[in-house]
């Protein structure tokens, strides 16, 4: 009977978790790991990227493109989500002499530049100072033009600061008729 009972115990303690998970998981910002996940998956790669600049470490950057494959024939605006997550355990200032924060690129599989997203926006003298506070994150969405795409290839974009030109991230896409 007891074993029977602790057999009992066992499938409900294994099972609980596996009808508690999300079906639709968010994506979120790369996180530090701790002991036990090191110890659990000793393989995995580090998550959080170690930049040259002091100033920028324990940013992780996080891109989403949406749609993934993008139909020309449908779509005109290609939408960009960016995230900057601070992880560290400090605050993190970041200056910008203009009003311009970040830079997309859209580029063919060459490298070679078809669409820059400042060319269709206004971009002042204003200085400005962000600062980022532990275990918050800043969020730019922002659209850019699919006029320079052809169909049936791949594409990248690229986001970066052009201030801090460490801070990049690329992400491939498919353009389809």
């Amino acid at each position: 009977m007891k074993r029977h009972f602790v057999l009992l115990v066992l499938i409900v303690c294994v099972a609980g978790p596996m009808f508690g998970q999300d079906v639709t998981p968010t994506p979120t910002p790369a996180r530090k790991r701790g002991w036990l996940s090191r110890i659990l998956h000793p393989f995995s790669p580090n998550v959080v990227p170690q930049y040259k600049d002091p100033r920028l470490r324990g940013l992780a950057l996080d891109l989403q493109i949406t749609p993934q494959t993008v139909k020309l024939s449908e779509v005109r605006q290609l939408s960009v989500k960016v995230t900057l997550a601070n992880l560290s355990k400090r605050p993190v200032t970041l200056d910008f002499p203009t009003t311009q924060r970040i830079e997309i690129y859209l580029t063919n599989s060459a490298g070679e530049v078809l669409t820059k997203w400042s060319e269709n926006h206004a971009i002042g003298e204003k200085p400005a100072t962000i600062l980022i506070n532990p275990s918050e994150r800043i969020e730019y969405n922002e659209t850019i033009s699919t006029r320079e795409l052809t169909p049936n290839k791949v594409f990248i974009a690229e986001v970066f600061f052009p201030q801090f030109l460490e801070l990049r991230i690329r992400q491939k896409f498919l353009a389809v008729p």
